[in-house]
């Protein structure tokens, strides 16, 4: 174990420091997971300590091994080198030095468990791992500040450190992939270390990190150069190691920074150690399993290069790596805010943006989230707004860190810097570069200086792995200050070829938005977003008062043009309209919003969280001259711990199709967006409106009590509670300009729920003309209720009850109304309804009396052969004038056919016969027979599966083939359908 010697003073050192240097000291100590009894420590105890008492809370409250390691290394951070040097010389030689065993500034508690007490037992490889790892590039400057079991998680998952059993296959490729900053590269360091301590059986192992970033820069080397080139031995250990190919592990991490041109990985490569090659080709080799092929690999990359990267490995095991979980996030907001309270309120503000709570999976956004809102905090301002968009956190994290004072001017020696990084980060975007050293600085002309001002605000951070290389704090802040280079204005002073040069691979505003550029680099879509964002006037007032730039609009009108490529005629596809709406929600600006949305008609959206239906709410109920809305809100949308529900509603109307939210259980903010958007939209005439879900009330209400002119109302799936649909009916009657009502859904029909429908029927003002009713179970007397409404009614003429559990009993209660000479149906369908030939009876006397009916479907029932025998009875009156009869699948063979040939041969008003699903193959001779009799009208026949194949079997099909020939010359007018499996048939409404 390492420990303090007794000249080590930290007090004598802490001391030793200034004001202002005890209190960057303070700062940065802050910035590191704390170890041993100091966690429980309120901060404000070390905060109001000097020198001499934060010396003895460190002391007391913490691991000795940790505080010399600490003090070390936050004196090299503060350039403090002669009290680091005293530090360093007072350490004797038994403790280890500065390195891998080490911890550093950034480390985090996984990282200071590599030297606790009891790491360093049986397992420690302590001859091989100091000569060939890379020890000189590890930690340094991570700043993710993980806490233990972030990495923990991951590490179990990872096969060749844990193997279940010795002859259990092991994938020789892991890939760890996920978004910028979530911890794959603090992971696969952690992962490394612990492949060279827990070697089997004291046997050596070796491991090489290889940062893509920064081997991309090399030039031709060989592989054998490559892993060599920081190893004081040089080459000829590594030849011997390479021998050893099982006993290997490359990191090779960054796989997305690696600048090739797609394919060049696939088609390039090289097994030969000493070949000299492209340091990409050489990568790409080690992928494929030319060089080293019996080596365990470990790659990192983002999600985004996952395409290419899965081109080049064979059967690797893929995990994903989530970053901080939402308990990881509780934890770390209640550390970095002093009071509980605070930390919360923060943690609602952030999850109240599903956007931003997603990108706080990384370490360092949760920082600059924290950072931004205690900030507010502190300052007594609301930090809700702050949380609205990306745009406007980000934006203020990057202010608040330059802000004047008040009454302060702007920091107009700002205004270069700025706008020498945004030309940075737009430079760096474009080319997918996100370290960038003295070549990448010199080529836009870059001073270190310029950026001084961001490295000291935590805008910037030194590289990680690559000596005098700087990046961005993380990729979001990139984005953002790329898109603010299209909105700063150019100076007078530029040079017109300096500028040309400076900015050739910046792609213009509408290059920016292309979809081919965005396909090759998804980077581009943040970038789209956050400048929708700048275009803000407030916000660009923002930028303008912090840094002293000048801020230009203009962008504006080019931003509302970017989907002009578009047919205005066509609605948006789901993903454009997604796309555009989370655009205009950045903005926040209602003008900008109106002005984009003018032009559209027709939109359809599907929303499959908060964050989503925030944007289409908050452009929807700007929306002025939309005739169809399709907006589809999927489940788990309004309530945190939804289980399974179904998909949600839809309203069609002059805002023609609208998908309501899902249950009644929602947020309050949910709600009052649900309100403001979807009622606003009910002030214009509604076409259609087609309800899946329970949360209505609110919009039953607006219906109630304002003049809206709702012409379709349709209720999908399963509505849960009940009750919604009895809202619904009640909100409905008497709305004379209602003729389209569909109520289905997998639930009971109460008595409340149909004494509302029958209230709907009865009313004078009913003006309804379709209606599909689909329930789970209906009682005879509920049965007997509607039919007694639909006695009174005079406007249906289409009465659909598809799917109900009728049953024959209920046909009976039914057939006095559909027998009522006052009776205007047209159309009726009993598809499904567990139907048998006993029912058929009663509908042949329907039939005989009823001249309005001119459609009837029976699709799906066993009726059989003798009830097709009793329809006929009834088809063959002359006072019949049905029209349109489908049969399909109700179990009708050969001597079916036979009762329905003898009809259509004496002057049947049928003129449309759907057979299709019913083995009627030896039958359809009969059928033949009929339609080549001039007395019959038929002019649609149907004919299915089982016919189809009968015929084929037995040779027949070639002369029914002929013989409908015949039929067709002799009746032009005939059409003669095979649907096969189809189950689809003439509607019915």
């Amino acid at each position: 174990m390492a420990c303090i010697p007794p000249e080590f003073s930290l007090e004598t050192l802490l001391e030793q420091l200034s004001e202002d240097e005890l209190r960057r000291f303070k700062s940065l100590l802050k910035n590191l997971p704390l170890q041993g009894k100091l966690r429980m420590t309120p901060w404000s105890e070390l905060e109001e300590a000097n020198g001499k008492k934060l010396a003895e809370i460190l002391i007391d409250k913490s691991p000795k091994y940790w505080i010399r390691s600490v003090t070390v290394n936050i004196l090299e951070k503060m350039n403090l080198t002669q009290l680091s040097r005293r530090a360093k010389a007072q350490i004797p030689e038994g403790v280890p030095e500065q390195g891998i065993d080490a911890p550093k500034l950034g480390d985090t508690e996984e990282n200071l468990d590599v030297e606790k007490p009891g790491k360093m037992g049986e397992h420690r490889n302590t001859v091989e791992k100091p000569r060939l790892v890379w020890n000189n590039k590890f930690w340094q400057g991570d700043g993710d500040y993980f806490l233990d079991d972030v990495t923990r998680r991951s590490q179990k998952f990872i096969p060749f450190l844990h193997p279940k059993t010795p002859t259990q296959p092991i994938p020789h490729t892991v890939v760890l992939h996920g978004p910028a900053g979530v911890g794959k590269t603090t992971l696969a360091k952690k992962l490394m270390l612990d492949w060279t301590e827990t070697s089997p059986n004291q046997t050596s192992r070796y491991a090489f990190y290889l940062s893509c970033g920064e081997l991309s820069r090399m030039g031709t080397c060989s592989f054998a150069e490559l892993i060599s080139k920081d190893q004081p031995t040089g080459q000829e250990d590594i030849s011997k190691v390479l021998a050893q190919a099982q006993k290997i592990l490359f990191i090779i991490d960054g796989f997305e920074e690696l600048k090739v041109p797609e394919g060049t990985l696939i088609r390039d490569i090289c097994g030969d150690w000493e070949q000299r090659k492209p340091v990409p080709v050489l990568l790409g080799s080690l992928l494929k399993r030319k060089m080293s092929p019996k080596a365990m690999l470990l790659v990192t990359t983002r999600s985004e290069a996952m395409r290419e990267l899965r081109l080049l490995v064979e059967q690797p095991l893929l995990l994903e790596i989530e970053g901080f979980l939402e308990q990881d996030r509780k934890a770390y907001f209640l550390r970095h805010f002093e009071d509980e309270d605070g930390a919360l309120r923060a943690l609602d503000l952030v999850k109240s943006n599903a956007a931003l709570f997603r990108m706080s999976a990384a370490p360092a956004v949760c920082r600059i989230i924290c950072t931004c809102l205690k900030l507010q905090m502190e300052s007594k301002q609301d930090p809700a707004p702050s949380c609205l968009t990306t745009t406007s956190l980000f934006l203020r994290f990057l202010c608040g860190q330059f802000m004047p004072a008040p009454g302060g001017s702007p920091s107009h020696h700002l205004r270069g810097p700025l706008r020498t990084l945004c030309l940075l980060a737009a430079q760096g975007t474009w080319t997918q570069t996100w370290v960038f050293d003295a070549e990448d600085l010199g080529s836009l002309g870059v001073q270190e200086a310029d950026l001084r001002p961001f490295l000291d605000k935590g805008v910037l951070q030194q590289g990680r792995d690559c000596e005098g290389c700087y990046s961005f704090v993380h990729l979001s802040i990139q984005q953002l200050l790329a898109a603010t280079f299209y909105i700063l204005e150019r100076e007078e002073e530029d040079d017109d070829d300096d500028w040309e040069s400076h900015t050739r691979d910046i792609g213009d505003v509408q290059k920016l938005f292309s979809k081919e550029e965005r396909l090759k680099n998804p980077n581009l879509i943040q970038v789209g977003y956050f400048l929708f964002g700048l275009s803000n006037e407030k916000r660009a007032q923002e930028l303008e008062m912090t840094f002293g730039c000048r801020v230009s609009l203009k962008i504006r009108e080019e931003l509302l043009k970017y989907k002009a490529n578009l047919d205005e005629n066509k609605p948006f596809s789901d993903t454009d309209t997604k796309e555009f709406l989370y655009c205009l929600y950045e903005s926040q600006d209602e003008g900008l919003v109106k002005d984009a949305m003018a032009r559209f008609q027709e939109v359809s959206v599907r929303v499959t969280d908060p964050f989503e239906m925030m944007c289409s709410f908050f452009c929807l109920k700007h929306c002025q001259n939309l005739q169809k809305i399709s907006l589809q809100v999927a489940e788990g949308v309004f309530l945190e711990n939804d289980p399974a529900s179904e998909p949600q509603s839809q309203l069609e109307s002059k805002c023609s199709c609208l998908f309501f939210p899902s249950r009644v259980g929602c947020d309050r903010h949910s709600l009052r967006l649900w309100r403001d958007s979807s009622v606003g939209q009910l002030k214009q005439d509604l076409s259609s409106l087609d309800m899946m879900t329970p949360l209505v009330r609110i919009l039953c209400d607006h219906i109630t009590l304002s003049p809206v002119t709702c012409r379709k109302v349709v209720s999908k799936k399963n509505v849960t509670p009940d009750s919604a649909y009895r809202d619904f009916c009640l909100a409905l009657i008497g709305k004379k300009t209602l003729t389209r009502l569909t109520l289905e859904g997998h639930v009971q029909c109460d008595e409340m729920l149909l004494t509302m429908l029958c209230e709907i029927l009865r009313h004078k003002q009913c003006s309804l003309q379709h209606l599909r009713l689909g329930f789970l179970s209906v009682t005879t007397q509920q049965w007997a209720d509607l039919s007694s409404a639909l006695q009174i009614n005079q406007s249906l003429t289409c009465l659909d009850l598809s799917a109900n559990e009728l049953l024959d009993e209920g046909v009976k209660v039914l057939h006095t109304t559909f027998k009522d000479p006052k009776c205007f149906l047209q159309r009726l369908s009993l598809e499904d309804c567990h139907l048998t030939e006993a029912c058929c009876k009663t509908l042949a006397s329907v039939l005989v009396v009823n001249q309005q009916l001119k459609y009837l479907c029976l699709a799906k029932n066993d009726l059989g052969n003798t009830g097709v025998k009793l329809l006929c009875k009834g088809l063959g009156y002359p006072d019949c004038k049905l029209e349109t009869l489908v049969l399909q699948q109700c179990n009708i063979n050969k001597r079916g056919c036979r009762h329905l040939s003898k009809l259509l041969q004496e002057h049947s008003s049928l003129r449309n016969l759907d057979l299709g699903l019913n083995p009627i193959a030896a039958g359809l001779w009969f059928l033949c027979e009929a339609l080549k009799n001039p007395n019959c009208n038929l002019k649609f026949l149907g004919y299915g599966l089982f016919c189809f194949a009968w015929l084929k079997a037995n040779d027949y099909d070639w002369k029914i083939q002929k013989l409908l020939e015949e039929i067709k010359e002799v009746n032009p007018r005939l059409a003669i359908e095979y649907n096969g499996a189809r189950t689809t048939r003439l509607s019915c409404c």
